[in-house]
């Protein structure tokens, strides 16, 4: 992200969700805290998305953010489960 970080530049990040099986790369929680300082110091702006958690909220705590409720549909039709998630941006309005 520091090269590409300028005024003009909007990073989308999606990182593995926190307590879940991830994409088979290690995430641990250390990475989140630094996505939440890279987006407090950036020059540009960046939108976060990820599963509603309590930990989640505490390591970005005061950026601010929007709930999106989804369904998470895992072994097909039936069996998904209701969930929220998280929408972190970098910049308030």
């Amino acid at each position: 992200m520091a090269k590409y970080d300028r005024p003009g530049t909007l990073f989308y990040l999606d990182p593995p969700y926190w307590q879940t099986e991830g994409y088979g790369v290690p995430f641990g929680f250390d990475n989140y805290l630094q996505l939440a300082e890279i987006m407090r110091t950036i020059k540009g702006k960046a939108i976060l998305s990820i599963n509603d958690h309590p930990e989640i909220r505490e390591a970005f705590h005061g950026l601010p953010f929007s709930l999106v409720g989804t369904n998470y549909i895992v072994g097909g039709p039936g069996k998904g489960a209701r969930r929220q998630e998280m929408i972190i941006r970098s910049w308030r309005d």
